[in-house]
């Protein structure tokens, strides 16, 4: 514990002039929603809506971290998502492998790592409060420098509440960005202008713990024209044999 506090004494003496945000996960679990997703499938908008409304709807980053990871896998007619990337398609497959799921579609939801086919629903209610009220199986720390326009610098540290168990179990971390727009041109969306949210653009991980803690910093890469104000990170503490998810802590920027 004393290393990860060293990181961030360190870290909010790191350019003093910059913005810097803090935020640390409770003790309660927070859900990761994770939303796969494409601007090439014409069923995906209305979840994407749906995942933009998880905010408005009262579910506070203590509650739920949301993530959209657009696909790749439909660019191939006619429409090229600009936001999808193949590492949101490979993390769809192995999550789909860890399942024995026969296949993967779009769009998708999985809610602590599990297929959850009921998000629309008062299920996803239910099944949120369920996980809110189990303790954590583990801490994060999360530290943003927003000084820089192109890139955050982020400082992460975690640590697992079972140490003896860190053997397979992972922190993943993830740029994100709110606000964003698109006007297709092409595909099954052609002439529709879709907004989106909690668009990850690029992932870091996995990283591994040792003895049951981690304390790392990272330069996340923002889009050309990103708006760091719409943006932030998320991070997220995986069982990558099981996929269970330990613990979610997402950090807005506080720039304004």
């Amino acid at each position: 514990m004393d290393r990860i506090l060293c990181l961030l004494a360190c870290l909010a003496a790191f350019g003093a002039e910059a913005a810097q945000c803090q935020a640390s996960s409770p003790k309660t679990t927070t859900a990761l929603v994770e939303l796969y997703t494409s601007e090439g499938c014409d069923s995906c908008p209305p979840a994407d809506r749906w995942l933009s409304s998880l905010g408005p709807r009262g579910y506070a980053p203590d509650r739920v971290v949301p993530v959209a990871l657009h696909v790749d896998y439909w660019d191939y007619i006619g429409w090229k998502d600009p936001y999808a990337r193949q590492a949101h398609s490979a993390r769809q497959r192995k999550m789909a492998q860890l399942a024995r799921a026969a296949a993967i579609y779009t769009p998708q939801v999985l809610l602590q790592g599990q297929d959850f086919r009921s998000w629309g629903g008062s299920a996803f209610d239910a099944a949120v409060a369920k996980i809110n009220a189990r303790p954590a199986k583990a801490r994060i720390s999360l530290s943003l420098d927003t000084g820089r326009k192109d890139a955050f610098e982020v400082g992460a540290a975690a640590e697992l509440e079972n140490a003896s168990s860190d053997g397979a179990i992972a922190l993943f971390l993830g740029a994100f960005e709110n606000k964003l727009v698109s006007e297709v041109k092409a595909g099954e969306n052609r002439g529709k202008t879709l907004p989106h949210d909690y668009v990850v653009l690029q992932w870091v991980g996995p990283l591994e713990f040792k003895a049951g803690k981690l304390a790392e910093r990272h330069t996340l890469p923002l889009l050309p024209k990103a708006v760091p104000a719409n943006s932030g990170v998320v991070a997220f503490v995986q069982n990558r044999a099981t996929a269970e998810v330990l613990q979610a802590l997402m950090l807005p920027s506080c720039k304004g």
